[in-house]
């Protein structure tokens, strides 16, 4: 028996494992999505145990015998490490806990409060500033409306404590004991805001894996429908047909070759088809790389001005400039140093035309030669596709008495000619426009 349940626990640590490796990565895009890095929050955590600062100069300041002295820092000790403790999790990351370990970190939230509320009635009343740490915790570790209740009873604790010590209303240091109040409730409604935010994060991270995934299985239902349809009944024909000239073979030998030229020929027609369909699938779209355009140059930092003046286009025209935009703008973000970037679609008499012009303070005058790059650079690919639709490409650096600059502009014809030879205009030396932008 004991064998036997061996395979089973490797599978279920192996599970197990695999398990906390998938809520480590969603955990970390959680935190990546928020744009509160795991670092900026443990400086942030930490920053507020300068609360600490008060009792701690008090307890020196004040006489007392070393015992005392000793029990007071280590409180204080307890205390900084129990608020890291219940303060360490990135509150985006935060998921919901067990049972156990809630009780445990509410077990330990109580005992903080009456730590404080001791030390502050024997020792001094400096020890009133940990409640901001104290606050701090209450928002992050309870739901919102018990957070807002034990945040407003904690707030009210400074001038419930000073009162009770000083014994009388006068001899209470107000200014103090109000600002104290103060950064105790602002405190605490921050990390109730955190919390909630880190709540409202991972449930769009959520839902957006979920649109993904739903996306993902949805095109694949589409290309396996498109598939079937387009290779069901060619299969079928193909395999009678093969069957049919198996057993021609020899009855009818004319026959049988007959066949097996029609399956060849049915093969060829179902081959082109499933390379054009798949094809289909991979052609980029205008419109998607514009927007893919504006995303990537505003993540960039770069002034993005669009000129769209075009209409609908052929599936091959619209699919060729899209490339030409994301070719121009990634050669853009890599290599140039741009501030600005100008991209006009238009539709003039002989076709469609697009021109992509960026700044670029490291940019130069280079020499223009009439080169055809070699195949395998960026730009190559762009001018292969142009020219295929005979149309024109120009590339390279342009200047002006204002700035220097780079600049991509293709024309392409409408309708595509149905015969001759296409030839493409280079107007520079493609390899060093690129260096232009490098």
């Amino acid at each position: 028996m004991e064998l036997a349940s061996a395979p089973e626990k490797s599978e279920g640590s192996k599970g197990a494992t695999s398990s906390r490796a998938g809520r480590s990565s969603t955990s970390e895009g959680v935190i990546a999505s928020s744009g509160i890095a795991f670092k900026l929050w443990r400086l942030y955590q930490h920053f507020w145990l300068m609360c600490l600062l008060f009792p701690l100069v008090s307890l020196v300041r004040t006489p007392g015998s070393p015992a005392r002295v000793g029990l007071g820092l280590g409180a204080l000790v307890f205390f900084a490490v129990s608020y890291t403790w219940l303060m360490w999790s990135h509150p985006v990351s935060r998921t919901a806990q067990s049972r156990k370990r809630f009780r445990t970190q509410v077990g330990l939230f109580v005992v903080l409060v009456v730590l404080v509320l001791v030390l502050s009635a024997t020792y001094d009343l400096a020890f009133l500033w940990l409640f901001i740490g104290v606050s701090a915790c209450a928002g992050i570790l309870f739901p919102l409306i018990g957070a807002f209740v034990v945040v407003s009873v904690l707030m009210f604790m400074p001038i419930l404590i000073s009162l009770l010590v000083r014994g009388d209303f006068e001899r209470v240091d107000w200014p103090l004991t109000i600002a104290l109040l103060l950064l105790v409730r602002g405190l605490g409604l921050d990390m109730m805001g955190l919390a909630r935010m880190g709540q409202a994060i991972r449930e769009l991270y959520t839902a957006r894996r979920e649109l993904a995934r739903l996306a993902v299985a949805e095109e694949r239902l589409r290309v396996a429908r498109d598939l079937h349809d387009l290779l069901g009944h060619t299969l079928s024909m193909i395999a009678l047909k093969s069957e049919l000239a198996r057993r021609l073979v020899e009855q009818d030998p004319g026959r049988a070759v007959q066949e097996i030229t029609e399956v060849e020929s049915v093969a060829r027609q179902t081959l082109r088809e499933v390379r054009e369909a798949v094809a289909g699938y991979r052609q980029p779209t205008l419109q998607s790389e514009l927007e893919g355009a504006q995303q990537l140059l505003e993540a960039a930092g770069i002034e993005y001005q669009l000129d769209l003046t075009v209409g609908t286009l052929p599936p091959t025209i619209d699919a060729v400039l899209a490339w030409v935009v994301r070719e121009g703008v990634t050669n853009i973000v890599r290599h140039s140093h741009a501030r600005r970037c100008h991209i006009q679609v238009r539709q003039v008499t002989a076709g469609a035309q697009i021109e992509i012009t960026n700044d670029d303070r490291k940019s130069a005058p280079l020499e223009t030669k009439r080169q055809v790059p070699p195949l395998g650079s960026g730009l190559s690919g762009i001018v292969e596709r142009v020219a295929a639709l005979g149309g024109q490409c120009e590339a390279g650096p342009c200047h002006t008495d204002e700035m220097n600059g780079f600049r991509l502009h293709v024309t392409l014809p409408i309708p595509l000619p149905e015969q001759g030879k296409h030839t493409v205009l280079i107007k520079a030396d493609l390899p060093a426009a690129e260096e232009a932008t490098s």
